[in-house]
């Protein structure tokens, strides 16, 4: 049987053929990029909005094992070899698209020629990070032995400052502004704090390698972070308060010291 059309049918039909071929259909994951002017715990916090999981200091994974979210001893560092490298183990979900994967490999890979962190593809290893898609960027603190997830959302968490700072966690690296000395060189501004979130700022007793305190750290808030006050500073850098923090573009100096001081490279 042959359909008739009316001829206001056919343009229609025609007009939409044309879009389709002009329009190639997005890939699922793909969005508009988030200017370069946001700072990565504005990234983070902000894709973790919707997340289930239990997350303390705005992207830590809440430990299932243990009592407290704190790296005793040696208990958390991942494994050196005799030949110097501590190598981990990794995996890569099959959501991620090869441009996606190349990203996290890339990321993954920075940490080779400035630090003897080396990761390698998982094979048969008990301890291992796999990285997934699911909803939010976050990271267990330390090695958990097993597999362990580390969260990189296809929708918000694919930049090269994120991808080193959930690592960073998953090397056992805290917050910047949770150090114990931190009310030394920052003010926290509890009245533009919900109190249900003050516990995010809470100072930890942190192993800070006797280096300094890093405003540039990758791994430090930036001044908005859990703020309900808008345009209201829940950090303020002091004395100099117009010092910039939170800072997206990758580890800093003392980040990649601070991988080597504690891995002994």
């Amino acid at each position: 049987m042959t359909l008739k059309m009316t001829p206001s049918a056919s343009l229609l039909l025609l007009l939409l053929l044309g879009l389709s071929q002009a329009q190639p259909l997005q890939e699922e994951g793909d969005q508009e990029e988030v200017p370069d002017t946001v700072d990565i715990t504005t990234r983070i916090l902000t894709s973790n909005n919707h997340t289930d999981e239990i997350l303390l200091e705005g992207d830590l994974l809440a430990p299932r094992t243990r009592n407290a979210l704190k790296c005793l001893s040696q208990s958390c560092l991942w494994k050196k070899g005799s030949n110097g490298l501590v190598t981990i183990p990794y995996t890569v979900s099959r959501e991620f698209t090869g441009s996606e994967r190349q990203k996290i490999e890339y990321a993954l890979r920075s940490f080779h020629s400035i630090t003897c962190i080396r990761f390698v593809p998982h094979r048969n290893q008990n301890g291992y990070i796999s990285i997934e898609n699911k909803s939010g960027c976050y990271s267990a603190l330390g090695k958990q032995g097993g597999k362990q997830m580390l969260s990189l959302n296809r929708r918000g968490c694919l930049h090269h400052g994120t991808i080193q700072h959930e690592i960073n966690h998953a090397l056992g690296f805290r917050h910047e502004q949770t150090r114990s000395d931190r009310d030394r060189y920052v003010r926290i501004n509890w009245e533009n704090i919900n109190p249900q979130m003050a516990y995010n700022f809470h100072k930890k007793d942190t192993n800070n390698l006797n280096t300094p305190y890093d405003y540039s750290s990758i791994m430090h808030y930036g001044r908005t972070a859990f703020s309900f006050q808008k345009g209201k500073d829940s950090i303020t850098p002091i004395p100099d308060a117009t010092v910039q923090i939170g800072q997206r573009e990758g580890m800093s100096y003392w980040d990649i010291q601070r991988v080597n001081l504690l891995y002994r490279c």
